[in-house]
């Protein structure tokens, strides 16, 4: 399989070992298009996505052999979620909420009795993840969080609430997170969704990503076992903000298939529909939002993949630090120089390409509902759900507006932080 860590070696074009993978997820998002379209008029979530996806083993593909997935590398599983964000941003958060933002936050950080425990049902698809940070006082700033726990000598008790969390509705386990009843201390949790203590509700009315369910999550006094934190005591800031890193380079590469949808619906309607005498393709003001949203494409692409290949590079040098060291998981921290610099490269640049990529996304969806224009105002169009969706993805996994505050303070320094 092909290393994309060194730069210096590399280029993005697609391997025959990616084209083949490439070509069965294709495959299967042109088997869902329809009921896909359906569940999204409906406002339901698409029950054929899990049984389909994991057929071709999707639902681990960057996850490790030894946990039963594809063992792709980031870079490859980004060009993956480039496709199926063709069939639109819901289909395409259920991948960064159960893998990114989910099993890769256990590949990362879970011990070995762990990672054997619950992996392997997430890339089966038998169990869905989810990944409960958010709550009502606490998006942009989760270390106001408000959820409390306390160790009560044989397990850890959990009160508090969770909001906006993707696949919330239909998740077997997630990770969470709350701050010690008595120290104040961040932690992480792995939590089994049928545990006592637990209620979950459904977020309705959404303006847009309609076949992704969302769920408030209620924490009453739940109980939690010793052996389900995460990581160690304190530590659950910073695995937060490593799963961050994951959930926005998804998060762009799959504006980037939107883009590509954009482009192909507006290249067909521009192409066959006449106005004033001439087709749409042949005026020059069409011209320009087709031009914009092939700039848009090219653009957010190399962000996004070099971004991919920094994440690699973490992923590469943690992996590694783990197998030379014992108790790794206190060991890694800022005051390692390395581990410092890849991570904050990988930060910076998954920070800048979600900023792009979804505000480009955006725009060209914009762009081709005003070509579409009253073909376009309807949620059965194509460019209207992108339209829809693609709001949504300026707002989650960091806004937008705070991602620029964090590229501007990388370059000024902490001392000029406006935030």
């Amino acid at each position: 399989m092909p290393q994309y860590s060194n730069l210096s070696c590399m280029n993005f074009d697609t391997t025959k070992d990616q084209e083949e993978l490439i070509s069965k997820v294709d495959s299967v998002c042109k088997s869902l298009r329809i009921s896909e379209e359906e569940c999204y008029i409906e406002d339901r979530f698409n029950e054929n996505l899990v049984p389909q996806f994991s057929k071709i083993g999707m639902l681990g593909c960057p996850i490790s052999k030894k946990y039963d997935g594809l063992g792709y590398d980031i870079l490859t599983y980004c060009k993956t979620l480039e496709r199926i964000g063709e069939e639109g941003n819901s289909m395409r958060t259920f991948f960064s909420v159960h893998t990114s933002i989910g099993q890769m936050v256990l590949q990362g950080w879970a011990n070995e009795e762990q990672k054997k425990r619950y992996l392997p049902a997430t890339t089966s698809g038998k169990s869905i993840m989810a990944f409960a940070l958010t709550e009502p006082e606490a998006g942009s700033d989760p270390s106001s969080m408000n959820s409390e726990y306390e160790d009560v000598g044989e397990c850890y008790l959990l009160s508090g609430k969770k909001h906006w969390i993707g696949n919330g509705t239909i998740a077997n386990v997630i990770t969470t997170y709350a701050r010690d009843k008595t120290t104040g201390k961040i932690s992480a949790f792995i939590l089994d969704m049928n545990s006592s203590g637990v209620r979950k509700k459904e977020m309705k009315n959404k303006m847009g990503l309609l076949t992704i369910k969302n769920a408030e999550i209620y924490f009453e006094r739940c109980r939690i076992p010793k052996q389900n934190l995460l990581g160690d005591i304190g530590q659950g800031l910073n695995i937060a903000y490593s799963a961050l890193i994951d959930g926005r380079v998804s998060v762009a590469a799959g504006s980037i298939g939107v883009m590509r949808d954009c482009l192909n619906e507006t290249l067909r309607h521009s192409k066959s529909r006449t106005q004033h005498g001439s087709l749409l393709a042949k005026k020059q003001l069409i011209q320009q939002h087709i031009s914009r949203i092939v700039v848009g494409i090219e653009s957010s692409r190399w962000l996004t993949y070099k971004a991919a290949s920094a994440r690699q590079k973490l992923h590469d040098y943690v992996e590694q630090f783990k197998l030379e060291q014992e108790g790794w998981q206190s060991k890694l921290n800022r005051d390692n120089k390395i581990y410092s610099t890849l991570r904050n490269e990988a930060d910076r640049l998954t920070a800048i390409a979600k900023f792009y990529a979804t505000n480009t996304a955006f725009d060209c969806a914009n762009r081709s509902l005003q070509v579409f224009g009253s073909f376009g105002y309807q949620k059965t169009a194509r460019v209207a759900k992108h339209f829809l969706d693609s709001r949504a993805t300026m707002i989650y996994e960091g806004a937008n507006e705070v991602l620029e505050l964090k590229i501007a303070s990388e370059v000024l320094g902490d001392n000029f932080k406006a935030y």
